[in-house]
């Protein structure tokens, strides 16, 4: 489990040093990815870098990424892991960052000795009040 932890948070941390070719050397060939940004499923085999790098470049500075509440259950060379993570970014042109708390579910699979993510899927919830609105104000207390 040692080492799924490190791949969790090791992309995390080269998502604030701005290193997207780094953070994509952690996933398999072929990835099932559900992000925050629309469309529903992202297209594709595997996350695109010219994509993260665009991503990453609509931001002051790369975003801050932590991961919390890490539970990680394995059983021979598949894993999935599941945290609730917090994004800190200041928009291109902004004058104020946002915080933004999101769930996160990793599966990840033994590859050559390697565990890659295989799939990954973050969301934030919505208002069941009709509204239908992100409820992106939550903290993990909520």
């Amino acid at each position: 489990m040692k080492e799924i932890r490190e791949v969790i948070e090791s992309k995390a941390a080269l998502m604030q040093k701005g290193d997207a070719e780094a953070i994509l050397s952690y996933y398999a060939p072929t990835v099932v990815e559900y992000n925050l940004a629309p469309p529903l499923r992202q297209p594709g085999d595997r996350p695109s870098l010219t994509g993260l790098r665009e991503w990453m470049a609509g931001f002051e500075a790369p975003p801050r990424r932590e991961v919390t509440r890490l539970e990680i259950t394995t059983d021979g060379d598949v894993a999935f892991a599941t945290s609730i993570d917090c994004m800190s970014a200041v928009p291109r042109g902004a004058t104020e960052s946002f915080t933004l708390w999101y769930r996160v579910t990793t599966g990840l699979r033994r590859i050559d000795g390697r565990w890659l993510v295989t799939h990954e899927h973050q969301s934030v919830p919505f208002e069941m009040d009709g509204s239908f609105r992100a409820s992106t104000g939550l903290t993990p207390t909520d």
